[in-house]
């Protein structure tokens, strides 16, 4: 499970950050295209991103998970009816530390992946 979430902390991360990959020397351009390719997916992304986070709540990259998920579903969760307006005003207040949020889930799910953390 661990491996699962750090792939998504690197799919949501370079969905977060597409704005700044082009600034990557050498891999910016090609990471800045699948990001925005990524980007077309960002309802389903952040579905399974909020709820792979959920479920792994207990470490740091399950946390970062659940972020990454409420900034990407912010513009679907007026459907929910008790809590959509709340978890909207939460993604609205994460999505100005979008940027930030996305690189610490890119970093997190890199470090996952390598087996460090």
């Amino acid at each position: 499970m661990d491996t699962l979430v750090a792939v998504m902390n690197i799919i949501g991360g370079l969905v977060l950050c597409v704005g700044i990959l082009a600034a990557i020397p050498a891999v910016g351009k090609s990471m800045e295209k699948l990001g925005k390719f990524l980007g077309g997916f960002q309802v389903i992304i952040g579905i399974i991103a909020l709820v792979l986070g959920l479920l792994n709540l207990g470490n740091i990259g399950g946390i970062i998970l659940l972020l990454v998920g409420i900034i990407l579903l912010t513009g679907v969760f007026y459907v929910i009816p008790a809590l959509g307006k709340w978890l909207e005003k939460a993604g609205k207040f994460l999505g100005g530390f979008q940027t930030i949020i996305g690189i610490i889930a890119l970093i997190l799910g890199i470090l996952g992946l390598a087996g460090t953390i």
